[in-house]
Order: C-alpha cells, then structure tokens, then sequence
C-alpha cells in the first residue's frame, strides 16, 4: 500500500507539473510575427509573388526545439496545427499532444488502480487521450458553422462599400471593425496581409486555407475571376450572399424533418449505457459477473466496439450534407 501511494503521489505530481508546462504562456507579439512570416511564407511556396527575399522560417510546432523538429517529420502535425487555427486557439501542437498523453495516462492508471482487468483501463485510456483532440474538432466545427451562418452579412456589407465607391481592400478593413468574431478575425488577418506587403490574390487564397468552407472558396473564386474578367462586383457578391442564405434555408428544414429521427438515433446510442448504469445501481450483483468471469472483459470490449460502429452508422444516416 505505501508503493502504491508513494507512486500515485509521483504521478500526481508529474501531471502536475506538465499541465502547468502546457497551458504555460506564450508571447502575443511573437505570435502575430509568426503568423504573418508564415502567410508570406505560404504565398511565396504557390511561386506567384516577387517579394525578392526567401522567408524559411515555418510555423512552430512547439517552443521547444527537439519537439519542433520531431514534429516537423509528420505530415499529421500540420492538419492537426490547421485545425487548432481553424477552431480560434493559441495553443500549439506539442501541447496539444502533450495534454493528450497526460490524460490518456492518467486515466490509465486512475482505471488500472480502481478496474481489475487491463481490458478495461487500457481502452479508457486511450479514448480519454483522443478527449482533448476532440474538444478542438468540436471547437473547430461550431467556429466554422458561426462562420458560415454570418458570411452573407458580411458579403453585404462589403457589397455596399463598393457600392458607395470604396476600394475592395477597404471593405475588408470595414467588414473586420463592424462584424462580430470569428468574421471580424479573419477579414482583419486578410487586410493586414495584403496591406503588410502580400498580393491580394494570395491573401484570398490564405483566407480559403485558413476557412475550409465551400462557400469561402466560391467567394474567392468569384472575386480572383471579376478581377481578371471584370464585371459588377457588387451584383457578384449579393448573388453569392443569396445563395448562401438559400442554403442554410434548406439545411434548417432539413433539420426540422430529421429532428425525429436523430432524437431515436440519439436515444438507441444511449440506451445501453443507461440500461448498464440503472441495472448496477439496483442489483450490483446481477452486472457483477460481467467484471468477475474471466470471460466479462471480452464481452464489454466487444459490446463497446459493436456499440461504437452502430453509433457511427446511425449518426452517419441522420446528417446530411447540404
């Protein structure tokens, strides 16, 4: 027993410490450098812009400098260094990974010292390591959606400075003082890139890398076309902000009609672990052979996988792609 405390002890402090390494501060100013070496930086890789210099200086995967390199060797880093920006957080990849690991681990030895099995506390802790990956997907795709949602509003706005006879460039300067986050970011990355030095081409193109939206891409597809064709940018950009709306339109009926649907999907996901919880708290014996049978952890591991793949097929049936 004293072991065992003196380790929990050892781990407890060990956590400890990384979580304080992890969520450690990092230098705002460096930060905006960084980010706007790396969008002249990615313009310059597409070889369309004559800046008479080579920036290699890349996005930090971490503060530290042997982590950085190791991750530089996995193409996985950088999707998983998009989907951080993408989701609006500051924090970088190694720490992302690193938090993973100290709850993965920590889950795996808090489940070994309370499950008796090593079939039970290993899946626990490997699904609590993949919690922090899925809090920024989940981070990611409601910051994406806002985004979307209000797109026309600012395709308006920037319709309406052209309009009145402003230049392009000054309606995205507009649209980042009078839209709301996360619009208001992203437009103000966009006119700080051009008007740091980068074509405007290429900082449309950043904006489309940086929001992987259908919509984005229309937006600066049609914008890269009236510039080399010509034509009446402000009809373009009211065209585009009423397809958008008619779009969301659909999606929200599309939501209504299937609202039946995903509450049953959600309640046969649910059933089975509520059912699991009700029966252990009214006869613990009755559930109690399925952790003392030797055959017990091979039945909840099976259970639980065929429970995720038909998790995954429901959820797959009840959402549509509009």
């Amino acid at each position: 027993m004293g072991v065992l405390i003196a380790i929990l002890t050892f781990l407890v402090i060990v956590v400890g410490f990384l979580g304080v390494w992890v969520f450690a501060s990092v230098d705002g100013s460096q930060e905006q450098v960084r980010k706007r070496m790396s969008a002249v930086h990615k313009a310059e890789r597409r070889g369309d812009v004559g800046l008479g210099l080579k920036l290699v200086r890349d996005e930090m995967m971490s503060s530290v400098p042997w982590m950085h390199q190791a991750m530089l060797k996995w193409s996985w880093s950088t999707k998983l260094q998009d989907a951080l920006v993408q989701a609006g957080m500051t924090i970088k990849p190694a720490k992302l990974v690193m938090l993973s690991a100290i709850v993965g681990f920590g889950s795996y030895f808090i489940a070994g010292y309370l499950l008796p099995h090593l079939y039970l506390s290993f899946p626990i802790g490997v699904a609590a390591a993949f919690l922090p990956i899925a809090f920024v997907l989940f981070k990611r795709k409601r910051r994406l959606r806002k985004f979307e949602e209000h797109f026309p509003e600012a395709l308006d706005l920037l319709g309406r400075a052209v309009r009145a006879g402003h230049a392009f460039t000054t309606g995205l300067e507009m649209i980042s003082k009078e839209c709301a986050e996360p619009l208001a970011g992203e437009f103000r990355t966009c006119f700080e890139e051009q008007n740091f030095g980068l074509p405007l081409r290429d900082a449309l193109l950043n904006l489309a890398e940086r929001i992987p939206s259908i919509d984005v891409r229309f937006f600066v597809t049609a914008l890269l076309i009236q510039k080399e064709t010509g034509g009446n940018l402000a009809e373009i950009l009211d065209g585009l902000a009423r397809v958008i709306r008619d779009r969301f339109r659909i999606y929200r009926e599309v939501q209504v009609r299937t609202a039946q649907g995903r509450l049953t999907a959600g309640i046969l996901i649910a059933l089975p672990i509520i059912m699991m919880v009700t029966l252990t708290t009214i006869n613990p014996k009755y559930m109690s052979v399925l952790f003392t049978d030797p055959l017990g952890p091979v039945v909840i591991a099976t259970a639980a996988g065929l429970q995720v793949v038909g998790s995954a097929i429901l959820w797959k049936i009840i959402h549509f792609e509009v």
